[in-house]
């Protein structure tokens, strides 16, 4: 009997025998291969168990690779890094100052005698102190401009630009001066103290927070008018870095109106004198938006009488007129809330000289 690897008719004649034929594994003879079995699988069995005879190739990947996706994240998370640093750096900007509320003083300043008057204006102005002061806006000068450690020439330029609108605006308008609508200064005051300057305006008060004259000058309009629109002004502008956030400027300038009895054109006139020193800060923002905040308002302003309130209108001593007995409103030192009253004499050397009137 065969072997079970001899095919099944046995060794082939003249064939190799046993282990000396090294292809014995790999050759068949006739036998083998008719006695084989053949099997053909049904349509059924082919598409149900039989493999598939053609492989499907991959599909190519047509987004981004790997490599690119991973590269497009660390671009974004460099990018993203970078904001928050320059949002939360480790040496944070110091926060703009809040503005303060405007501090105020106005002290009135009573004449010795009579006040002098003349029917004519250009006589009061010649033989007064301002015989040589500029007219109007000429008066209110820009110093040189230089730029500061924190601040550039053009920046300086507007915060003195702005000041000096405001004092242009606040003492020599027309309009403002005979008791108008405050809009036009309000328009250049800093808007965290617009609820200072309305609540003055609204409800006077002697209390060195809430007086009209505090932010501007204006004149009782029943009493006195302008006997020329054309005031005579003096003064001086000094600017200076508050901090490496803001610029103060510092404005000192005497103010000289002419002024007639209200509704009598043909009176004589006198000249009235107001002496206005203001500080005011500017931050960037006000910069940028043309804008100031007060910080103090002092003024002088005569001849008044001491007992008259100044601080929602002044009501000023026209020609012939004397100042009422007396010092200032009394003070009660034992009600708060309100400044104390002050007042001062009015030098004959300020008022025109009467020999030539």
């Amino acid at each position: 009997m065969g072997e079970s690897e001899d095919p099944p008719a046995g060794t082939p004649e003249g064939g190799p025998s046993g282990g000396e034929d090294e292809y014995r594994s790999v050759v068949f003879d006739e036998s083998f291969v008719r006695a084989a079995r053949l099997q053909e699988f049904s349509a059924q069995e082919r598409m149900a168990d039989h493999a598939r005879a053609v492989r499907p190739r991959p599909t190519p990947h047509r987004g981004l690779s790997r490599q690119a996706l991973v590269l497009v994240v660390l671009i974004a998370l460099a990018f993203g890094t970078a904001i928050y640093m320059g949002v939360r750096h480790p040496y944070p900007s110091p926060q703009a100052k809040r503005p303060e509320p405007l501090r105020m003083t106005v002290i009135p300043l009573a004449p010795r005698g009579s006040v002098p008057g003349s029917t004519k204006v250009a006589d009061l102005f010649a033989h007064s102190p301002a015989a040589q002061f500029p007219v109007g806006a000429a008066g209110v000068n820009l110093p040189a401009v230089r730029r500061t450690a924190h601040f550039s020439d053009s920046q300086v330029r507007a915060a003195l630009a702005t000041a000096r609108d405001y004092l242009v605006e606040s003492s020599l308008d027309p309009d403002t001066l005979g008791g108008g609508s405050p809009g036009a200064v309000r328009l250049l005051v800093d808007p965290e103290q617009l609820g200072q300057f309305d609540r003055s305006f609204a409800h006077p008060a002697a209390d060195e927070r809430h007086a009209p004259t505090g932010w501007l000058v204006r004149f009782d309009p029943t009493k006195a008018a302008l006997a020329d629109k054309r005031a005579r002004v003096h003064g001086t502008l000094r600017i200076a870095e508050a901090d490496r956030n803001a610029l103060e400027v510092t404005s000192d300038h005497t103010f000289v109106y002419a002024l007639r009895p209200a509704r009598e054109d043909g009176g004589k006139a006198s000249l009235f004198t107001v002496r206005r020193e203001l500080r005011f800060r500017f931050d960037r923002d006000d910069l940028r938006m043309h804008r100031a905040e007060l910080l103090v308002s002092a003024a002088q302003a005569g001849p008044l009488s001491c007992g008259d309130d100044a601080a929602n209108q002044l009501r000023p001593l026209l020609a012939g007129q004397r100042a009422k007995a007396g010092g200032p409103a009394g003070t009660d030192p034992y009600e708060t809330g309100r400044a104390t009253a002050l007042c001062g004499s009015l030098a004959a050397s300020a008022q025109p000289s009467p020999p030539s009137l």
